[in-house]
């Protein structure tokens, strides 16, 4: 069984964001996976976890005590640790999970994103990074962040850490290999 940290938008995102949640949170859950996410029960956050356990998979969330209320805490996952700090639950989602996906989402999800795609780069870990873009949400970031390669500013090993696919199942693919 493979763990898939999944982050996401936890506030208000167009219908086909979450249905590629419910997508993504159905092939976790049919491929006998567990969801670690960040705790919350509602937008892409809450389609993922509702989608993962339905189709059979174990859902792990972590949520600080600031958000429990705020974000709706996913009082229905098999597992809800509720930590004291940010920091507290990024480092738990960072232990529990053995690889990483970015769904379309906002400063909360690109800040994760970040933090966990440096570690990777700087060998603090070997685990996948991988942004799930089937409709382009990514393509400015990705083209912004090919931009500063000339300058030196972003390396192209550290491009090559964060991987990026157009659909759910290649995605879940790669987090299998490890």
């Amino acid at each position: 069984m493979t763990a898939i940290c999944v982050y996401c938008a936890s506030g208000p995102v167009p219908r086909h964001h979450l249905e590629l949640a419910t997508e993504l949170g159905t092939e976790i859950g049919s491929r006998g996976h567990t969801l670690v996410s960040g705790g919350g029960n509602v937008s892409s956050m809450g389609a993922v976890a509702r989608a993962t356990r339905a189709a059979g998979g174990h859902t792990i969330g972590v949520i600080p005590k600031a958000l429990v209320h705020r974000e709706m805490a996913d009082v229905d996952a098999d597992e809800l640790v509720v930590t004291d700090t940010m920091r507290e639950r990024k480092k738990i989602m960072d232990e529990r999970a053995d690889a990483f996906i970015a769904l379309p989402g906002g400063i909360g999800t690109l800040e994760e994103l970040f933090e966990t795609w440096t570690g990777r780069y700087l060998g603090m870990h070997d685990k996948p990074v991988m942004l799930l873009d089937p409709d382009g949400f990514f393509t400015p970031l990705s083209d912004w962040l090919r931009s500063l390669v000339p300058s030196g500013f972003v390396r192209t090993e550290s491009l090559a850490a964060l991987e990026t696919y157009s659909s759910v199942g290649s995605a879940v693919d790669r987090a299998e290999k490890g």
